[in-house]
């Protein structure tokens, strides 16, 4: 028994002298522990304020001024914008600039009067946690109505899902997050597989560049991308009757272009690591932060700037946005190219540092 006990330790110190040489995995055990605390601590937060909203003032009275200031000042939204119709408040919510309209109509006056909801407030409802922070406008007070006459100031109007059923907003984020987590790791082992095999040196001698390696390895995965996209999709729509308002081909556009980048991220990690140990561990740590901070799982209006500014590198972040506003407010790619650009910088960046350092390592 003593014999066995000495045996075991003698292999256990050699296990901990290699965790020691392996830096990586040592900072791993710091870093991911480290990491939730400060995202989950920090960043993650279901009090939603500072909602991005637009207002439009058709009645220019003194009194619907200040209740648009008053709701601005209750913290619960942003006045970003100022529209003069109900049409643009509804083209600002379908392109994903604002979440929340407010419509001060004409007769405005004579509805306070009556005692009738004053205004209207126009609501992205795919978020449902949303939806619920924004509720409490609703009993904002009308400045100068009498106290016993107060009642709702605003009526709701909820877009996309006046339901408020979470797998709608659920469904769409989740195409990212699965493609995210196997494109990444699908290709994050490439190299390090080849080289792992002996395969390497051969393909060193081949006529093959660099960036046809790159694009060689990155094909037949978009296929199995978009396969894997398409049948959760489909089964979204069948179990959880998702809607797809808009196009199908703008659709499947943002889902290449993401798979497209999570592909390279994937290359890049592929010619850091040095074992696919290694790659698993870097996806790890790549992935969590973005399921984190994308607004897939928690409101990205409630984040501190800090993490939205962090959030805003992440290919996922943007995704989730383009799906959300293809699928459920019907919007076209032409209407959410603020989102396209920064995963088509996100791919340039990845890919070409992925040829980089590949040419580096064939040195």
């Amino acid at each position: 028994m003593i014999e066995s006990l000495r045996r075991v330790m003698a292999i256990a110190r050699k296990e901990v002298r290699q965790l020691r040489r392996d830096r990586l995995t040592f900072g791993m055990i710091v870093g991911i522990p480290t990491l939730q605390l400060l995202l989950f601590g920090y960043a993650i937060n279901l009090d939603v304020r500072h909602v991005p909203a637009a207002v439009a003032d058709q009645a220019r009275t003194q009194r619907s001024r200040q209740l648009a200031a008053d709701a601005e000042a209750s913290q619960v939204i942003d006045v970003v914008q100022e529209v003069a119709s109900g049409e643009e408040l509804e083209r600002l919510l379908k392109r994903g600039e604002i979440s929340v309209g407010l419509l001060l109509p004409p007769d405005f006056e004579r509805r306070v009067q009556d005692g009738r909801p004053a205004a209207q407030l126009l609501v992205d409802a795919s978020d449902p946690v949303l939806l619920g922070a924004v509720k409490d406008l609703r009993e904002l007070p009308i400045p100068g109505r009498p106290a016993p006459e107060r009642r709702d100031t605003f009526s709701m109007r909820p877009l996309y899902n006046p339901e408020g059923r979470a797998a709608v907003q659920i469904v769409p984020g989740l195409v990212g997050v699965i493609l995210t987590m196997t494109m990444t790791l699908f290709t994050a082992v490439a190299i390090v597989r080849e080289r792992e095999r002996g395969n390497l040196e051969l393909l060193i001698t081949t006529p093959v560049r660099t960036w046809e390696l790159m694009l060689g390895k990155i094909a037949p995965y978009i296929a199995i991308g978009l396969v894997q996209a398409t049948l959760v999709l489909l089964l979204g729509s069948l179990l959880f009757r998702v809607p797809l308002r808009g196009s199908a081909l703008d659709l499947y556009l943002a889902v290449l272009l993401f798979i497209s980048a999570t592909l390279s991220m994937g290359l890049l990690i592929s010619t850091a690591a040095r074992s696919q140990f290694q790659s698993f561990q870097i996806t790890i740590f790549f992935f969590l932060p973005q399921i984190l901070l994308s607004g897939f799982m928690f409101p990205f209006s409630a984040m501190p700037r800090a993490a939205k500014w962090i959030a805003e590198l992440f290919p996922l972040t943007h995704f989730v946005r383009l799906i959300r506003g293809v699928l459920l407010r019907g919007a076209a790619l032409a209407d959410l190219r603020a989102d396209i650009w920064p995963l088509v910088a996100f791919l340039a960046v990845t890919l070409g540092l992925a040829v980089l350092r590949f040419r580096k390592r064939l040195d």
